[in-house]
């Protein structure tokens, strides 16, 4: 496994997003993943599947302290009191006395973001949440976090991939020191079907969809977050570190068009 290091802190580069895991089927993933070589867990308050990855953690032979374990506070929670209810309530399903990632699932203009990060920082001061971050902000909206409020953000997590842009945000990064996370940077399996990635995949003996990760990787403070539920497809996901685009490969994939965005419910922020 590789790393990208923002603040002194190490991120593994590839995690397993678990959106969508349920039950059995999700604790079975994970432990699956922790064996194969995953070291970095992402999750939320609302996927409903925080106790099966605890379960899982514990009964891995892996110590926790060398696990990257996210999880996000859902919008309606942001409420001072609220965060600190609900992310006590999330430490215990996942039984771990502490996240190293805490992120805000979405942004809510209903609350005010300086309360919400008042509860997040007081967590962070009792060891409860190593470190802090955002979901699916824009850039107007990461502006006033980093530059009005001067949180330093460990990350702003948001969909990114071959056939979405996010350049803006990414360009923030280097000014504020904080990661890009991608998720759904396999696009729910689209990009197993572009012609583009098949055939530069080609070139190296990889799928597509480890061409698009790749890609993603390459960028700098971007790390990504695939979700993959067989034990192939897992091991698929994070062998992707034998290998390295060239430049014409890599320009290809920027010039595919970036506007196809395949997560945005009726409560996101209008995006910039």
């Amino acid at each position: 496994m590789q790393f990208k290091t923002v603040q002194g802190i190490d991120v593994p580069e590839i995690g397993l997003g678990t959106h969508r895991l349920f039950g059995k089927d999700c604790e079975k993933t994970v432990t699956e993943a922790i064996d194969i070589g995953y070291r970095h867990i992402d999750t939320a308050q609302i996927y409903e599947n925080e106790k099966e990855i605890g379960d899982a953690i514990q009964s891995s032979h892996v110590d926790r302290e060398e696990l990257f374990l996210t999880t996000k506070i859902w919008h309606t929670n942001l409420d001072h009191d609220e965060v600190l209810q609900s992310v006590e309530e999330s430490l215990e399903q996942l039984r771990t006395p502490y996240v190293d990632l805490l992120l805000i699932h979405w942004p809510n203009s209903q609350y005010d973001i300086e309360q919400t990060f008042r509860a997040m920082l007081a967590l962070k001061d009792q060891g409860k949440a190593l470190n802090l971050g955002i979901s699916n902000f824009p850039l107007n909206l990461t502006l006033e976090v980093v530059e009005d409020l001067r949180i330093p953000i460990l990350t702003n997590q948001v969909e990114f991939h071959p056939f979405l842009g996010q350049f803006d945000l990414l360009d923030l990064t280097y000014d504020y020191d904080f990661l890009i996370t991608a998720y759904s940077p396999l696009v729910q399996g689209k990009v197993a079907n572009n012609e583009t990635l098949i055939e530069i995949g080609k070139e190296y003996g990889k799928t597509a969809a480890q061409v698009a990760l790749r890609w993603l990787i390459e960028q700098e403070n971007v790390v990504a977050i695939p979700k993959a539920s067989s034990r192939d497809h897992l091991a698929e996901n994070i062998d992707i570190f034998d290998f390295q685009l060239s430049d014409e490969h890599f320009e290809q994939i920027d010039k595919l068009d970036k506007s196809q965005r395949i997560v945005n419910p009726n409560f996101a922020p209008k995006w910039d």
